[in-house]
């Protein structure tokens, strides 16, 4: 481990910063939109702004790689991200955070893409699996933890405000000083969201729901907390709770969908998650939290996984070359769902108050349950045996294992190295994706799923 560190850890210790920085701002301003007066609805809007950006973030930023270089790309994110930060205490209106939220998530898709990206091409086939396992710690320890900075001032003053641009601002120097070279960005193709949707039903409406309860939860957790009467400290500790439980449940659950048929497992994660959202709706209201808590993890240990299971499940019926465009639109629903997701948890949560922020995740988690149980009696499954491997991975990453091979040895070598460590995963045909997200051919044939005729179009699931 020594030895594959030596050459990255400022890589690394940049990203954990960011995720410092992020996971503390996050719950920030859902405590400093209450204390500010906005309305729930009012901040529901403000958090999704966060996502819009990332979304247009991800789109935009490796396009500015090509052409300016990771640097300066990252100079400019870091500085513009951290400058914006302040500016959050300095105006606060409800119209002025909804644009500075915007332009963090844009500002935050580009640094995670210029890190994992500059990461990814440092390590080795040998190195790999021993960076990427210390990655993964990285970004579920950091993010928990950045949740109980909230504690560290009051939050109706600029201290924390103040904190998280210093993390962002010291987050650029290890990358601005790192010895190794910039990667190369290649884009990867686009597939239409509909012909993904008649490859995979199952995999786009669970995806697009995913992206609404996880950015719902992510985005209003904190007002939830507050209105429900949780201490900072609590809050702090409710959402830390809901990340780790979703990082160790991760590789036990994926192990389980390569037994079994897929979907069944998504079946299952979903009823488990919105019966452990029901729970927490009822534990919600006892004056000891301690069981709430419990119930807290139980709900991200199930509910966090179904990201990485609806794309391992959409990838279980795409050839190999068609998985790089599928994977982008996947991505796409996603963000959108995510979009939606906090403004409308803020409006139920508006009309019915603090209630309606587990029913609505219940509800959420009940219907990819009921869709999935629809389309399982009406196709049949895949077989086990052309289902993928779970491979654990962080769920956010895109280019961390850009030149992970699922044919070559060192790639196996490197999988055996990472599943008995890293709790969040993805298939073998997902790292696939991701070797060919960066590491395209442009001499590859155009991916249209139209083309392949009946066979495919038949395994829709």
């Amino acid at each position: 481990m020594g030895t594959a560190l030596s050459a990255c850890w400022p890589l690394l210790l940049g990203i954990g910063l960011m995720m410092l920085g992020n996971g503390l701002q996050g719950s920030l301003l859902g405590v400093r939109a209450n204390l500010e007066g906005f309305s729930t609805a009012i901040t529901g809007i403000v958090m999704s702004g966060y996502f819009v950006g990332f979304l247009f973030g991800s789109i935009i930023t490796p396009k500015i790689l090509a052409t300016v270089g990771h640097v300066r790309v990252f100079a400019a994110l870091a500085s513009l991200a951290s400058t914006a930060t302040l500016l959050h205490a300095v105006f606060p209106d409800p119209f002025v955070w909804t644009l500075i939220r915007i332009v963090t998530g844009f500002c935050f898709a580009g640094l995670y893409i210029v890190s994992e990206s500059w990461l990814n091409d440092t390590a080795t086939n040998e190195t790999r699996g021993q960076i990427l396992s210390f990655y993964m710690m990285i970004v579920f320890g950091c993010m928990a933890a950045g949740q109980f900075l909230l504690t560290l001032a009051d939050p109706g003053g600029y201290n924390l405000f103040i904190i998280i641009s210093v993390l962002v601002s010291l987050a650029l120097i290890p990358s601005a000083l790192t010895a190794s070279p910039a990667p190369n960005m290649d884009q990867p193709k686009r597939l239409s969201i509909v012909k993904l949707y008649k490859v995979s039903p199952t995999g786009v409406i669970a995806m697009i729901v995913v992206g609404m309860a996880q950015g719902a939860f992510f985005s209003m957790a904190a007002v939830y907390g507050g209105l429900i009467g949780l201490s900072l400290a609590q809050i702090s500790a409710f959402i830390s709770l809901v990340i780790v439980g979703g990082a160790l449940l991760q590789l036990p659950i994926g192990r389980l969908s390569d037994k079994f048929d897929r979907r069944q497992i998504i079946l299952l994660t979903a009823i488990f998650t919105a019966l452990s959202a029901v729970a927490v709706f009822y534990l919600q209201d006892f004056e000891d939290k301690t069981w709430f808590m419990v119930g807290a993890a139980a709900f991200g240990g199930f509910c966090m996984p179904l990201y990485s299971l609806c794309i391992a499940y959409t990838n279980d019926y795409l050839e190999p070359d068609e998985m790089v465009a599928a994977s982008s639109g996947l991505i796409l629903v996603n963000g959108v769902g995510a979009v939606v997701g906090p403004v409308a948890i803020s409006s139920l949560m508006a009309y019915y108050g603090a209630s309606a922020f587990f029913v609505f995740l219940a509800a959420a988690h009940v219907f990819i349950a009921v869709f999935t149980l629809y389309r399982m009696s009406i196709t049949d499954a895949v077989p086990l045996e052309d289902q993928g491997d779970f491979v654990a991975m962080p769920m956010r990453s895109g280019t961390i294992a850009a030149t992970m091979n699922p044919e070559t040895e060192e790639w196996e070598e490197t999988v055996e190295e990472v599943v008995p460590i890293l709790p969040f995963g993805l298939s073998k045909a997902q790292l696939s994706i991701l070797a060919d997200l960066t590491d395209g051919d442009d001499d590859d044939e155009e991916n249209d799923l139209m083309d392949d005729g009946p066979s495919l179009w038949n395994r829709n699931g």
